[in-house]
């Protein structure tokens, strides 16, 4: 399926006519600022679409979970900086 493109200032002006797309020809629609992608509209059916590739990408045992639980570990033992406090004479 093609998407649509669209800029941010048009997206206001017929944001309605944009919703009746996505939602009833299932059009997708990506809106830009400047050519730059901002946000995408999709049917609410597609947007799981996407997780189910990720389905099974990490195991219980993969590493990043060990390096994940030592991040949490040491960010517990942290001990914050005291900023001594200056007065302006």
């Amino acid at each position: 399926m093609t998407e649509k493109i669209i800029s941010v200032a048009d997206a206001k002006k017929h944001f309605s006519d944009l919703l009746g797309q996505v939602a009833y020809k299932k059009q997708h629609i990506l809106i830009t600022k400047r050519g730059k992608p901002m946000a995408r509209l999709i049917p609410v059916e597609a947007s799981d679409d996407h997780l189910i590739d990720a389905h099974g990408w990490l195991e219980n045992d993969d590493p990043f979970f060990d390096a994940i639980d030592r991040i949490v570990q040491e960010r517990s033992k942290h001990v914050p900086r005291i900023l001594k406090e200056t007065t302006a004479e």
